[in-house]
């Protein structure tokens, strides 16, 4: 076979390893080639991808159909019942061969796996979430090799474990066994270390996986390696800032050796050490003077420092490295005179978060490229994120996430993988639970990026909230002691021993350790506004020191809809619209709350058009009433930023990562200065937030203008603004201030300028939309080329409510879409597209609210 031999690259975190001679100190060899599968009761092998998993390789082999594609799921589920074998064969060298140790290293096993080297089982996997490492030297010959890896059903093996329990847990509506077609619809998923929503969400498919799911390495070592490299800031100020490099290093004998630290090229410290046989800790402190800060997106930059360990040995030399940002994060949890704060302070600085909860990319892992990373992470730094929450009914996420969040100064709540449900609590699932917490909690904790360690998802709340403590019945002290012992216990016990510099909380919403949320000491889920079908307006009233979840659904646009579904379909109570539409209330609920605000759209692509704007609309309460509400509220983390699949969801991006109305009316929501009016107890008031580290000296105007641009009001007013603050800077009775005014055909436009210049803007109207006379304009615009595409300039003589631009079928970006054109103003967007001139003039539309009923 073809081996992709990786020399002086180490494995393990991202380590590198190298030496002076001309043997390589460590050989490592990525095993992604010739690979082939087959269902364990069939001798049917097919060609398979590494990583990948059973679903991808049954569709690269077209024995399946795309699962997306209308309701191809439901005719899928028999694969997850099934044992699959994966199995490859390899040649290795003598330069392998002849070294101390070789090992093989699985990034990750999706999830019961028994790996056997030339007919010798070596390893039973059962987590997911770790790696697995295991000696392998005495299985292994020069020529023939086989790996062969059986991967046993999750179903069938959650079945045992469900039924050797004796009783049912409370919880995991969401794993969709009836769906599944489960056995007696048995909900099994919270016995297997898995991701959770493989087993189906209110936002995702069913489609159970097993596989390979993350690179499998070759490792071959002499003597001694480093097998770990934590970074420890101790102290910093503005000249220095003190940490202690912690190696763990793994030999092979007792041996003299030298440690060098450096940054880059620049030595840091040097000590030698008498190291012992066997997997040891040592460490050594060094200093960086005149540290550059790291900051949060928005308010300053994102320096890193690559620190290098070298450890000689004999003159072989292995080298570690590991990017760091210098820079103090803590909860901050302090009694006040409503209760007890919850906020984040980076650098000493108090800093509210904006941002998002993320789920995976994918319903198969393995298929999420960098790409989509990329595309992701700069969705959120594009849109004045400063944070996103890495939900727990997932996984944690590959490397190159967190890389790309610490370079673009996104803080992530990083939740343990626990969501929804209440777990099992016996000696073989702590045991798991203890090794999945060290393995992710080691490999991430030197990113600056890393926040906040959460014990889980939503269970606490559910257990007193939602009933599950009343079904428990006889069983009760038993579940709970299962709860308290995973998040009371080993977590946080895991936390405090190999990230003691963050903070944990045990459970997502809660007010404390075990205690239930309540608005004034910790963090909330609001969900009255969608499950409780309570007003938009609640929004802006209903506030806990911080907002970690809420949201409203909306369906891709129909660029995506034409992507798995066809003309037939189009209705949202058709068998394929409800199938891509998971939540118990979805469609129907998407749709009240639409004819609240809005007339009846007229057709299919219509009623996606007005749900897009409907969801951005309700989201810009929130977004708005949390901001003003600081310092009391301090974080506003909405639900979700992405999808697994083409899906009606609470999503700002679909799947294929397209943005909806609403990232724009976030980006437009974060921004560091916002100027935000709002209704309150009879009363218009106009508030400004100012997220930056300096205050500003501005001009606030403020006009009240009928639909066709004429001035009814003009106010304006000189302002000071402080620093990271809120507060309101105009308030007066809204019957003065409507006095004669029609609100059916007015609205009042606020702005900030500085030196002249627009800094921030925002409109409000009188009236629920369906209510507003909107006129109907007529939309001149003009198309120019540009270095990244085309600069298109529109103007109308009228309002143009919710202006929505298109290209057909065509890729592009839209700097701005969604938006209200104002009489007589012109708006210049820019489009990043590779679509020529001539091709765009035939796909380039221009939609409004008034066209649609």
């Amino acid at each position: 076979m073809t081996r992709s031999t990786i020399l002086f690259i180490a494995i393990l975190f991202s380590l590198t390893a190298c030496q002076s001679k001309k043997e390589p100190l460590m050989i490592v060899e990525e095993l992604n080639t010739n690979w082939h599968f087959s269902q364990m009761d069939k001798d049917d092998w097919l060609p398979a991808e590494v990583p990948g998993c059973v679903h991808t390789d049954l569709l690269a082999n077209e024995k399946i159909e795309d699962p997306f594609y209308r309701l191809n799921e439901r005719n899928l589920q028999w694969i997850d019942k099934k044992d699959w074998i994966y199995k490859t064969r390899f040649d290795i060298g003598a330069d392998v061969l002849n070294k101390d140790r070789i090992a093989l290293d699985f990034k990750g096993l999706d999830t019961y796996a028994d790996v056997f080297v030339n007919g010798e089982l070596v390893l039973s996997a059962d987590n997911m979430f770790i790696g697995w490492e295991v000696d392998v030297k005495k299985h292994l010959k020069s020529r023939g090799n086989e790996l062969k890896i059986v991967f046993r059903s999750p179903i069938k093996e959650g079945l045992k474990l469900h039924d050797a329990n004796g009783f049912v847990f409370p919880g995991a509506e969401n794993d969709q066994a009836e769906l599944g077609q489960v056995e007696g619809n048995k909900r099994v998923s919270i016995y297997t270390r898995k991701a959770g929503y493989h087993y189906g969400w209110d936002w995702g498919p069913r489609l159970v996986t097993s596989g390979i799911w993350r690179p499998v390495y070759l490792k071959a070592w002499n003597v001694n390696r480093i097998t770990d490299l934590q970074i420890v800031q101790n102290k910093l100020n503005e000249d220095v800032a003190e940490f202690t490099a912690i190696l763990e290093i793994e030999s092979e004998k007792e041996v003299l050796a030298n440690i060098n630290l450096k940054n880059n090229e620049v030595g840091l410290a040097t000590s030698k050490f008498h190291l012992k046989k066997g997997k040891k800790e040592y460490s050594i402190n060094f200093k960086i003077e005149n540290p550059k800060l790291w900051w949060p997106n928005g308010l300053g930059e994102q320096p890193l420092y690559t620190i290098n360990a070298e450890l000689d040995v004999e003159g072989e030399i292995t080298v570690a490295d590991h990017r760091i940002g210098i820079r103090t994060v803590e909860l901050v949890r302090e009694k006040d005179e409503k209760g007890k704060s919850f906020y984040f302070k980076v650098n000493g600085v108090p800093v509210f978060m904006k941002g998002a909860n993320y789920i995976p990319n994918d319903i198969f892992p393995s298929r999420v490229s960098k790409k989509q990373l990329e595309k992701v992470v700069n969705t959120a730094k594009e849109s004045n994120m400063n944070m996103l929450r890495v939900w727990g009914g997932g996984y944690y996420e590959d490397e190159y996430f967190y890389d790309l969040c610490d370079e673009a100064g996104i803080l992530v709540w990083q939740d343990f993988m626990f969501a929804c449900a209440m777990y099992p609590g016996d000696e073989e699932f702590l045991k798991s639970v203890k090794e999945e917490a060290k393995y992710n909690i080691k490999r991430l904790r030197n990113h600056p990026c890393i926040a906040l360690w959460c014990g889980n998802n939503e269970i606490l709340v559910a257990w007193h909230n939602w009933g599950w403590k009343r079904k428990a019945t006889e069983n009760v002290d038993e579940i709970w002691k299962a709860y308290t012992d995973i998040f009371h216990e080993v977590l946080p016990e895991a936390v405090e021993k190999y990230d003691p510099s963050r903070s944990y909380w045990s459970s997502s919403p809660s007010s404390g350790t075990g205690i239930v949320p309540d608005l004034i000491n910790g963090d909330d889920h609001y969900w009255g506004v969608w499950w409780g079908k309570e007003p938009f307006k609640n929004y802006a009233t209903h506030i806990a020191r911080f907002m970690s979840e809420y949201g409203f659904q909306s369906f891709p646009e129909m660029k995506s809809v034409k992507k798995y579904a066809i003309p037939e379909d189009y209705n949202i109570f058709s068998e394929v619209m409800k199938s891509h539409q998971r939540s118990s209330i979805g469609n129907e609920t998407i749709e009240y709350y639409m004819l609240q605000d809005y007339k009846k759209p007229k057709d299919f692509e219509s009623f996606l058009y007005v749900n897009h704007v409907l969801q951005a609309e309700g989201i810009k309460i929130a977004l708005e009433g949390h901001r003003r509400a600081m310092p009391y509220c301090m974080g506003s983390l909405y639900w979700q930023i992405n999808d697994c699949w083409p899906v009606a969801s609470w999503s700002s991006t679909d799947y294929y990562q397209e943005w909806k109305a609403l990232q724009y009316y976030v980006k437009k929501g974060f921004e560091p200065l916002l100027i935000s009016p709002y209704i309150e107890d009879e009363s218009l008031k106009i508030a400004v937030v100012n997220d930056r580290l300096e205050g500003i000296n501005t001009k606030m105007n403020l006009r009240m203008i009928d639909f066709s641009g004429n001035e009814v009001l003009s106010i304006s007013k000189d302002i000071i603004i402080e620093k990271n603050s809120s507060a309101v800077y105009y308030e007066s009775n809204l019957v003065d201030v409507l006095n004669d005014i029609d609100p059916k055909n007015h609205l009042l436009v606020v702005e900030l300028l500085k030196d002249g210049e627009q800094i921030a803007n925002n409109v409000l109207y009188f009236k629920s939309v369906k209510e507003l006379s909107l006129p109907k304009p007529k939309i001149d615009y003009k198309i120019e080329e540009s270095n990244e595409g085309f600069v298109i300039e529109l103007q109308s003589a009228v309002l143009a409510k919710n202006i929505f631009l298109t290209i057909g079928s065509g890729s592009g970006f839209f700097s701005d879409n969604y938006f209200d054109l104002l009489p007589n103003e012109t708006v210049e967007i820019h489009l990043q597209t590779t679509l020529s001139l001539e091709k765009l003039k035939k796909t380039f539309s221009v939609r409004t609210l008034d066209a649609t009923y």
